[in-house]
């Protein structure tokens, strides 16, 4: 479960990794953009599926209009492009199919065992 916050600040960004890199705490960073239709529909989804959400994983929504600079510090290059910091590091996936699994069609997936 997520919640969401969009920024608008390239400063709020800095500041909440700051403080990641302090806290050592988790969170996720999805990129987007107004133009692209794709952002756009996945940014719909999510906040159908969690925008009454109160307590959950943050979720920060960085929109390349508001906040150009913001997207050399992953090096994004490909919207929508997802984040996900935790202590040991940042995992980064701009695979659109991948970001929907994670993020709105997260299914109990049973592993298979392979012999």
């Amino acid at each position: 479960m997520y919640t969401l916050h969009f920024l608008k600040k390239e400063n709020d960004l800095n500041k909440i990794i700051k403080s990641q890199k302090k806290d050592r705490s988790r969170l996720s960073i999805l990129f987007t953009s107004l133009w692209d239709p794709y952002s756009q529909r996945l940014v719909e989804k999510l906040k159908e599926k969690y925008g009454s959400v109160e307590m959950g994983h943050p979720l920060y929504i960085v929109d390349s209009f508001y906040m150009p600079h913001s997207f050399v510090i992953y090096r994004t290059t490909k919207l929508p492009h997802l984040v996900h910091l935790t202590p040991r590091g940042s995992q980064s996936e701009d695979y659109l199919p991948l970001i929907w699994d994670q993020l709105i069609d997260k299914k109990n997936k049973k592993r298979r065992r392979v012999s």
